[in-house]
């Protein structure tokens, strides 16, 4: 009985968070970033300013979650994201991992689906950080690699989309080919969930069976240009860091989160 009670509360807490979560989005869009952009004329500090607002607004979100019983977290080597124009790499369980990311960089540049940027709760907040779309083709990769040089902190999920939960994991070789060109150093997170929820195809109701406890964990860069003088040029380097960086997600983005 208590733990139907329990599990029914997380269902009710977890759409509470979101409805939170949505309403968030509306009022940054609404009233702060109008507001940002009456007060500030220089694009580039209005663009700063939006993305704190961001980075704090989802540190709320997260701790909302918290509180409300839904997830347990636990952060190792956050302190490594506090350096300037980082490429950070992460692999993506669940449908927050974005949300967790952000929390902890506040000056994160990152690349979204380009209808999130049409979505009336997601887009102020695209169009306010100057978050990159997909959307922009070959182009893209300079655009990330720019950014990363310019002393922003880009996050990207090699793998485009969630972890299926029943099957391999499968990266694109987007992520290798902007680390490679750069050239830039791989600053890996790995992301891990027990038990999982919030996973690709699994509506936000259907809550696993305890609440959810995340460990995220900051991991030592990976020095990119010795790879690519080892392989002889950008296509193979690229092609062989997505192999690298495939075994390297599976193998430490395993395992189970401490309660």
């Amino acid at each position: 009985m208590l733990e139907t009670l329990e599990r029914g509360w997380r269902i009710l807490a977890t759409g509470i968070s979101f409805t939170t979560f949505g309403l968030g989005g509306l009022g940054l869009r609404l009233l702060y970033f109008p507001l940002l952009q009456l007060l500030v004329r220089d694009q580039a500090r209005q663009t700063r300013l939006a993305r704190l607002a961001v980075h704090h607004s989802f540190r709320f979100f997260i701790e909302w979650m918290r509180v409300l019983g839904v997830l347990r977290y636990r952060i190792e080597g956050v302190e490594k994201l506090a350096r300037p124009g980082l490429l950070i790499l992460a692999n993506h369980p669940t449908l927050i991992d974005v949300v967790f990311l952000i929390s902890l960089v506040p000056n994160a540049d990152c690349v979204v689906k380009a209808s999130l940027a049409h979505n009336p709760f997601t887009r102020g907040p695209v169009r306010a950080t100057g978050y990159l779309c997909n959307d922009s083709g070959p182009a893209l990769i300079q655009d990330c690699i720019a950014s990363v040089k310019a002393g922003n902190n880009l996050i990207i999920f090699p793998e485009g989309t969630r972890t299926r939960v029943n099957g391999p994991m499968q990266l694109q070789r987007g992520a290798a080919n902007i680390a490679v060109r750069g050239p830039c150093d791989i600053t890996p997170v790995t992301i891990r969930c027990e038990p999982l929820g919030l996973t690709k195809g699994t509506p936000w109701w259907r809550v696993p069976p305890k609440r959810m406890n995340f460990t995220i964990q900051v991991h030592d860069d990976i020095p990119v240009a010795p790879q690519l003088g080892e392989a002889g040029g950008e296509a193979r380097a690229a092609r062989q860091l997505t192999a690298q960086l495939h075994d390297y997600f599976s193998r430490e983005g395993q395992g189970h989160a401490a309660a």
